[in-house]
């Protein structure tokens, strides 16, 4: 049976709760995802309580052991950027199919005040799951990498 978690700042999450969620999701996102390293900041920023911003995690388990996982931060701003964006959300290979993405992803939607971005890779077949959720692609993406 599937069991949905969350896990917010007041949760206070130790290292080694957030090194085995960026594990997960540096193995699970495959050709989609970035460093581990990445992840830990991605996941400290989420979860440290001194930060302004913060976020969340969300979690899907099945006896103890991750099969899904979200990681959603806080922007800090509103209206002009929205006040979250969706930085990491993946789901075990073996897992797939069985709805797991649309769960966790319905209690991010519901966990979040605000408007919610992502960015999602055209080849993405994850892109279908955020339309059939409500999410449209109103601009194309442009990066300067300095």
């Amino acid at each position: 049976m599937i069991k949905i978690e969350t896990i917010t700042t007041i949760d206070n999450a130790t290292f080694l709760q957030k090194n085995e969620i960026a594990d997960f999701l540096f193995d699970h996102l495959g050709k989609y995802g970035d460093p581990k390293e990445d992840i830990m900041k991605c996941l400290d920023y989420a979860l440290d309580q001194n930060l302004h911003a913060g976020g969340f995690v969300v979690l899907a388990k099945e006896n103890g052991k991750i099969v899904g996982a979200l990681v959603m931060n806080k922007t800090g701003m509103s209206g002009y950027i929205p006040e979250n964006i969706l930085v990491y959300i993946a789901v075990d290979a073996s897992h797939r199919g069985k709805g797991i993405g649309g769960k966790i992803m319905d209690m991010a939607i519901k966990m979040a005040n605000g408007a919610i971005a992502l960015h999602v890779e055209a080849d993405n077949p994850a892109k279908k799951l955020y339309e059939r959720l409500g999410f449209t692609n109103k601009y194309l993406e442009m990066r300067l990498t300095k």
